[in-house]
């Protein structure tokens, strides 16, 4: 990583054991195949499951103790990811959607089904997120900047 944190961000694609409004429930290792196959460069990040609307990368997913914890940088070469980017910094988009195949699930009797393998190939950037908790959790960078414009030394005319 190269220390500019500009379109840098961090949050959950999915969360364990939390049904989606669909009624899906996914569990714990359900991506752990799916992600050593393919790595964070085999998930396309895309906006609103749009696939001619690519806008970033992912630079590292992985499943933790809450769901998948993704971290992705926006590529702001494109208009789109830089207009993303904005509406991340001032908490107007947060969402997240994953995009899958499901390998492996099975039904309750009360009609949810529990995901237990699936086949991620891409994770958006979405207004309403089916799971609800399935969030942006921070933008990277600003707060690191202002602290040090904060405690850097002024400027001192003509010095």
């Amino acid at each position: 990583m190269d220390g500019d944190f500009t379109g840098h961000f961090t949050g959950y694609a999915s969360l364990f054991g939390q049904p989606d409004l669909g009624r899906d429930v996914v569990r714990p290792g359900a991506f752990a195949a799916s992600l050593r196959a393919r790595g964070p460069a085999g998930v396309r990040m895309l906006f609103q499951h749009d696939p001619a609307e690519p806008v970033g990368v992912w630079l590292d997913l992985r499943e933790d103790a809450r769901g998948l914890r993704v971290e992705g940088r926006l590529n702001l070469a494109v208009q789109r990811a830089r207009e993303l980017d904005a509406l991340i910094r001032q908490g107007a988009l947060d969402g997240l959607s994953i995009g899958f195949r499901t390998l492996g699930a099975t039904p309750d009797r009360a009609g949810y089904r529990h995901l237990t393998a699936v086949d991620l190939w891409e994770i958006s950037l979405v207004s309403f997120p089916l799971q609800p908790g399935a969030r942006v959790a921070a933008p990277l960078g600003p707060t690191l900047r202002d602290l040090a414009r904060r405690i850097a030394p002024a400027a001192h005319p003509g010095a």
